[in-house]
């Protein structure tokens, strides 16, 4: 970010310092021209001179304009270029390195959004959070490379039940949320079901092996937005509700 930022100043100053000459040299021409318009009642010999002096100002005026104007369209590319890296980072500060779903900072600023919509538009909201069930069971018997693994896996499987608005994020550990805009509580429980059915189905495989290491199962607590909550009261109800799929036996979804 500091690098990039330091180009973007350097390319401004640089446009600025173009343009401050520009507008000497514009002023010069215009200074060429009032003077040219006092010595029109000469000889014909010297309004010719004349008249050849002011044609040669203005193809050089000209061409520091083709220069200025080549200048420019670098230093345009330049800056276009330097926008795609400040994009990449800001992306990339709102990406969970690990599972390429959004980090922390990309729900809390989700959840913000969704907070003033649900207040000021009437809109509707729910959040999911899903919580892997024994999952230090997967780091101890094959070691975290195979809980990585199973981090990416089931962060995969959140991203294909979810689209549109909606954000699915990398809540902390082994721990995910899922912030569902425009959704009820009953079609955000559907959608719960659907990704606790979607992990269900995936199977643990040792690659080298073939050997099936174990199925993988969540546990998801949903709990819709009220007006005038805050966020940390919602995400409180959500936690009751996965603190209790997971005392029912896990593998379970309860809002």
């Amino acid at each position: 970010m500091d690098a990039v930022g330091s180009n973007m100043s350097a390319v401004i100053g640089d446009v600025l310092g173009k343009l401050e000459a520009s507008v000497r040299d514009t002023a010069d021409y215009k200074k060429t021209l009032s003077a040219a318009s006092g010595e029109l009642e000469g000889s014909p010999a010297d309004i010719r001179k004349l008249v050849e002096g002011l044609i040669a100002a203005t193809r050089e005026m000209e061409q520091r304009a083709k220069s200025l104007e080549g200048e420019l369209q670098a230093s345009s590319a330049q800056v276009n270029e330097l926008r795609d890296k400040l994009d990449n980072v800001r992306k990339e500060s709102l990406t969970d390195p690990l599972t390429n779903i959004a980090n922390r900072k990309a729900f809390d600023d989700a959840v913000k959004s969704a907070i003033e919509a649900v207040q000021h538009d009437g809109e509707e909201a729910t959040l999911l959070l899903c919580d892997i069930d024994h999952f230090k069971k997967f780091n101890d018997s094959w070691g975290h490379q195979t809980g990585d693994q199973v981090l990416r896996l089931v962060a995969s499987c959140l991203s294909e039940n979810t689209k549109g608005r909606d954000t699915a994020a990398r809540y902390g550990g082994e721990e995910f949320a899922v912030l569902l805009r425009g959704s009820g509580l009953m079609a955000g429980a559907h959608v719960a079901d659907q990704i606790r059915q979607t992990v269900e189905t995936k199977k643990l495989v040792k690659k080298s092996t073939g050997d099936v290491l174990g199925t993988i199962t969540i546990s998801i607590g949903v709990a819709q937005f009220a007006p005038g909550e805050s966020a940390e009261t919602v995400i409180r109800r959500a936690d009751a509700c996965l603190y209790g799929a997971k005392h029912s036996g896990r593998n379970l979804v309860i809002h």
